[in-house]
């Protein structure tokens, strides 16, 4: 096997997701020196350790990127919903949209868990709060120390 085909057939192995037992036979396969053999793969290595750190990264950004749009996508609907508030309608309609706040089920407040009454609480591996019975009984009327409801309204965009 000449360089040319050995190159060939190593930018295809690299290219593919082999099952372990045939990248192994495929590896062997090749007519080069072992340690020549064993730097190469030692280098697809190192190229693969650089890609995922490269896919963790451009992962983190892409992260931080969809945060940054929810939240201004929050920040909208608040300015939304408030602007159709203020104007005292219940429906706009613009040249493009037809909007229309409208109530959702209120979001849950825990400001700190650890002020919650122990009847709220849920005991698994991590302590956390039971939101439901938060809400439920916030909703009766009864005041819980270390929670709140918050008016969730949002204008639907159609």
């Amino acid at each position: 096997m000449n360089v040319f085909e050995l190159n060939n057939v190593i930018k295809t192995v690299k290219e593919k997701d082999l099952d372990p037992e045939i990248l192994k036979d495929t590896l062997e396969s090749l007519e080069l020196p072992r340690n020549e053999k064993l730097d190469n793969v030692a280098t697809w290595i190192e190229e693969n350790n650089m890609k995922l750190q490269w896919l963790k990264e451009k992962k983190r950004q892409l992260s931080d990127v969809e945060f940054s749009i929810k939240n201004q996508n929050e920040r909208l609907q608040e300015f939304l919903t408030q602007a159709i508030d203020d104007s005292g309608k219940k429906e706009i309609q613009t040249e493009n949209h037809i909007l229309k706040p409208r109530n959702y089920k209120d979001s849950v407040i825990v400001k700190a868990t650890k002020d919650l009454p122990i009847d709220y609480i849920i005991r698994t591996e991590n302590i956390r709060p039971d939101k439901k019975k938060i809400y439920e009984d916030l909703k009766k009327g009864k005041t819980i120390k270390g929670a709140h409801l918050k008016p969730n309204r949002k204008t639907t965009i159609k």
